[in-house]
């Protein structure tokens, strides 16, 4: 039976989900473990959380090293007394064509979204079993499901932890009290895209429709209690799955096709590592400003944009299969 006043830990809580999640388990009366590169946005994300009246501690962490993440957990542990809930939340995104963007970026990529969620598991799994229970809670976005042209590494990683979360849950399966979750949002209005490496020379927004992170921080919540393997959050995310899992081809060449024209027209900037080897002093609070579909006519538009695309695939490949030879 899990206490009360669960202890709970965010990875990447500095800005965008991970500081909204930070703020809704706040709300709950959770005890917090806060984690990012960026110690002053942690040091002031605490004293806005404990003003709920909870209890937060600040560590400062790289997920990408191993021995940090370790450090992490010990911290959590001490402070609780105990883990009960590790959310794997924090990421950095790169965008560019794969052969321009720099390998050493492409790595870094895979360290901090893949392998920091690797370290994440692994630092708090003997926690875990010891206690005879925990949640992880694995932050990873319909980018898990649909690949991301001009974002290879980005891709590959967000790929790579469904399978990494998919193995783990079958080896875990004898610790019934020990939970694997991974929760797939759609496009968030978060400062994620302002902090990324871009290598395309032109200035980039997230594709509408948007969601708010705050929407993903109580679905985040609600696992944490009622904890199920798999979450898609937002319609959007369930429709571009469909769309992929059924018609993965025309979907990659939809993806591709509206990315080069947008780009053909977005405004020119210098190219920019971002974020990715070290956090950037702007862009830390939850919500990124780029608007989300709030009123439901808008959030209808988008959506029967996005059916529409489906259907036109639907109808592409009935054609094509009605012209193939006979017998």
């Amino acid at each position: 039976m899990m206490k009360e006043k669960r202890t709970v830990v965010i990875t990447g809580a500095s800005s965008g989900a991970g500081k909204a999640m930070a703020t809704v388990f706040a709300q709950n009366g959770d005890k917090l473990v806060i984690s990012s590169r960026n110690m002053d946005e942690l040091t002031s994300l605490a004293k806005e959380c404990e003003l709920f009246g909870v209890e937060v501690l600040t560590v400062e962490a790289d997920v990408s090293d191993y021995k940090q993440v370790i450090n992490l957990a010990a911290a959590a542990d001490n402070f609780g007394p105990g883990i009960d809930i590790w959310i794997n939340n924090a990421g950095v995104l790169a965008i560019g064509e794969f052969d321009v963007t720099p390998m050493e970026v492409s790595e870094q990529v895979l360290r901090t979204n893949l392998l920091g969620y690797m370290n994440g598991a692994h630092a708090v799994l003997p926690y875990f079993k010891k206690h005879g229970s925990g949640i992880i809670i694995n932050n990873i976005s319909i980018g898990g499901f649909l690949p991301v042209p001009y974002g290879v590494a980005y891709s590959a990683s967000k790929f790579g932890l469904k399978g990494f979360s998919a193995a783990l849950k079958t080896e875990l399966s004898r610790y019934p009290n020990i939970y694997i979750c991974d929760a797939f949002p759609a496009f968030l209005d978060t400062p994620g895209i302002q902090h990324a490496a871009n290598y395309t020379r032109k200035s980039l927004k997230p594709a509408p429709p948007v969601y708010d992170p705050m929407r993903v921080a109580l679905s985040i919540l609600k696992l944490s209690k009622q904890p199920k393997p798999q979450t898609m959050i937002g319609s959007t995310s369930i429709l571009l799955r469909l769309s992929y899992a059924i018609f993965p081809a025309i979907t990659r060449g939809i993806a591709g096709a509206v990315i080069r024209s947008y780009l053909k027209s977005a405004p020119d900037i210098e190219k920019t590592n971002g974020n990715i080897f070290s956090p950037l002093p702007f862009g830390n609070a939850i919500h990124g400003g780029w608007g989300m579909p709030g009123k439901p006519k808008a959030h209808r538009k988008y959506l029967a944009g996005g059916l529409l695309l489906f259907a036109g695939a639907v109808l592409l490949t009935a054609k094509s299969l009605s012209q193939l030879p006979k017998g």
